[in-house]
């Protein structure tokens, strides 16, 4: 037992279960006796209790968790950064990493695949809303719940998009596999670094491959800054063209040809959900469209036998993972101390090698900026071969033209590398205005908005999964754009998630039937029901039915077969009156035994029992103290039965005492005062719902 598991943290946290480890803490199962509640707590390791650069990237996980509150972002609920022991205490989620579910279903259905994405997106507009860059998405930081939905975790690396400190081990962080290129170069990181690897996650997910491998991360990692991604169709042609172009479109080396926020790749997945066959016709740049620097990756080269890890400078996400019982005996890793030790060699090479080559790169990369001043902004906008990012301030200048730009930062002369952000001071007409955001504002409030900037505003109806019904999506011309006054501004107003068509699953199994809804984006309600036709468990209806409209998030009701329609025969049976103790009862259908229990004539001298099944006549005999005792006829196509034999039972702790069978009932039909099938077929009784309903079953009540 490690020296946490069984020990109280600060008189509150029971500590239960080591479940996971990683390079920086350890992650334990405890629970929360204040608020009685199961809880996860990573407590930084011992070794790096005194490492400042750790405690820095373990308090901003806190620091980041702790301003999110979403749905699909693990929650923080305390923290303790104590001299001797510093830990988190988070959300303790019962589920899979998205790697686990991968590496079990390398081929995800394109449907499932962006329910993950949409739910990984939504999570991550909501913190790069507030400023929060995660840097490090990729399968291994993401969990799946039981319930199909995810939830974001480790934001140990994650950045504030308005600080403007970096370190040096900041240059190149995250999983070789899933960092965008300017990642890999050590560039500063926004919000498009995790766009990026979401675009190989979405992938990964719907090829079964990741778009770049190779014998070691250096390799890789030059392969993200200038291979291009084979088509994913090529991999699988049944991915639809539109998915292809917005895996395609997140997956840009240039981050300014990306998507440019979460809201934008969810739009397009929305519109792409609501008619699979829409085509987007983005135009992709290549790497081939650029001067292309090639690198001498034999000067990088590390021996392939070793293999290496994912992830590089910061490890601890690669082993999120791993769990107490794949760790190693004292003996095992003694015996394994070289090979870690060349592992832990390899990486610092890994680490170093793209360091610098990122950074030779880097300096091979900038140019001298253009001058822009005195030309129009319509000019340098057609004509940017550099992808520059231009940020625009409309200014006043009655001594020049509208359009004109007057000023620019950086200055002309300024080594930048090519996408850089340029600003732009523009002179706008008097007569123009800039269209005003008003995404998530009423349709009122937009209009308004509108209004006071000196324009009009149409609006149109637009499906959305992230923006409330009746409020403003998105304009077009979108917000920042310079139009003339009085020009009319379309508004893009949110009707909720997009109508989807409901499929056929009557027939189908309901595990089956369930799978393809809940895949399609609704909820299910499943209702049994008795006397059908159907098997057990086969759907036998849905409302609203196959073929209507709904919306995704929706509820259809699933009703399904609890087993084929089955009858019940109940018999009561009149036991022997002058026995005084108790007694041992077997009864036999067809010669099979169906039970048997103690039962004590003094005290109650009947025994029922309740007889189900499809159809036919069955057999039922009936042993007191393993003697035949009574015997009927069951008739489960009309409910009926009959006596067909009687025999005497023998007390065995009465010598030579009979017991007359005379008060036994002779048919259910014969008087009005027997123990009749009619009679006891009007109490209420529960029908038998197995699967297999060709054989009979009983139950004594």
């Amino acid at each position: 037992m490690d020296k946490y598991t069984g020990k109280r943290l600060d008189g509150r946290y029971e500590i239960h279960e080591l479940v996971g480890m990683g390079g920086m803490a350890l992650v334990y199962r405890a629970y929360d006796t204040l608020d009685e509640r199961t809880v996860a707590i990573k407590i930084l390791k011992d070794e790096y209790l005194h490492n400042a650069e750790f405690i820095r990237r373990f308090k901003n996980e806190s620091k980041a968790i702790a301003l999110l509150s979403h749905p699909n972002i693990v929650k923080v609920y305390d923290v303790s950064f104590g001299d001797q022991i510093q830990y988190i205490v988070e959300e303790y989620i019962d589920g899979t990493t998205l790697k686990q579910y991968l590496d079990q279903q390398p081929n995800v259905d394109w449907h499932k695949a962006l329910h993950f994405t949409m739910e990984i997106l939504q999570a991550l507009q909501h913190a790069h809303e507030r400023g929060i860059v995660h840097r490090d998405i990729k399968p291994q930081n993401i969990m799946v719940l039981p319930n199909g939905h995810i939830k974001v975790t480790d934001f140990g690396i994650a950045r504030f998009a308005r600080s403007e400190t970096r370190t040096m081990t900041d240059k190149a962080i995250g999983s070789v596999h899933y960092i965008a290129p300017e990642q890999a170069r050590g560039d500063l990181t926004d919000e498009k670094a995790d766009i990026y690897s979401v675009g190989v996650m979405l992938y990964e997910m719907t090829t079964g491959q990741l778009p770049f491998e190779a014998e070691n991360a250096v390799s890789v990692a030059i392969m993200q800054l200038q291979t291009d991604p084979r088509p994913p169709r090529e991999i699988n042609p049944d991915i639809p063209m539109g998915l292809q172009e917005i895996t395609l479109k997140a997956m840009q080396k240039d981050p300014m040809q990306r998507y440019q926020s979460a809201a934008q790749m969810l739009r397009d997945i929305s519109t792409f959900e609501q008619d699979p066959g829409v085509r987007f016709h983005y135009q992709y740049y290549s790497n081939n469209d650029k001067p292309t620097h090639y690198l001498d990756t034999d000067t990088t080269e590390i021996n392939p036998q070793h293999g290496y890890n994912d992830d590089f400078v910061y490890t601890e996400d690669g082993n999120a993972d791993n769990h107490p019982d794949e760790t190693q005996t004292r003996t095992k890793t003694r015996s394994k101390a070289p090979i870690i030790a060349t592992g832990i060699i390899a990486a610092f090479l890994i680490v170093a090698a793209i360091l610098v080559l990122s950074g030779a790169m880097h300096s091979q990369a900038k140019i001298a900026l253009d001058n822009f001043v005195g030309k129009t902004l319509s000019t340098v906008q057609a004509n940017n071969p550099n992808n520059f990012q231009f940020d625009i301030k409309y200014v006043t200048d009655n001594s020049k033209d509208a359009g004109t730009i007057t000023a620019q930062d950086p200055q002309n002369g300024t080594m930048v590398t090519p996408g850089s952000k340029v600003s732009l001071s523009v002179v706008k007409s008097v007569d123009s205005a800039v269209v005003p955001d008003v995404s998530n504002q009423t349709r009122a409030a937009a209009e308004q908005t509108l209004k006071e900037s000196g324009l009009l505003a149409s609006f149109q109806n637009h499906s959305s999964d992230t923006v409330d019904i009746g409020n403003a999506i998105s304009t077009s011309p979108a917000a920042g754009s310079s139009v003339e006054k009085g020009k009319t501004i379309t508004v893009y107003i949110s009707t909720g998630p997009g109508s989807m068509t409901i499929p056929d699953v009557v027939g189908k199994t309901l595990s089956e039937a369930k799978k393809t809804l809940e895949s399609a984006g609704f909820h299910v309600s499943a209702v049994a029901h008795d006397n059908t036709n159907r098997e057990a468990y086969y759907v036998t209806s849905i409302s609203p039915g196959a073929g209507n409209t709904a919306k995704k998030g929706d509820t259809i009701t699933v009703n399904y077969s609890s087993g084929k329609n089955e009858k019940e025969v109940k018999v009561v049976v009149q036991l022997p009156t002058n026995v005084s103790h108790s007694v041992d009862l077997s009864y036999y259908l067809d010669g099979i035994q169906q039970g048997s229990e103690t039962v004590n004539p003094a005290s109650n001298n009947t025994w029922t029992g309740r007889f189900t099944d499809s159809s036919g006549i069955k057999e039922l005999l009936v042993e007191l103290d393993g003697q035949k005792y009574i015997k009927y006829r069951l008739n489960f196509d009309t409910g009926n039965w009959e006596v067909t034999w009687r025999g005497d039972y023998q007390d065995q702790q009465v010598s030579s005492s009979a017991v007359s069978s005379s008060d036994v009932s002779q048919s259910n039909q014969s008087s009005s005062s027997s123990s009749s099938n009619q009679s006891s077929s009007s109490t209420s009784s529960s029908f038998s719902s197995g699967e297999n309903s060709s054989s009979s079953s009983a139950v004594k009540k």
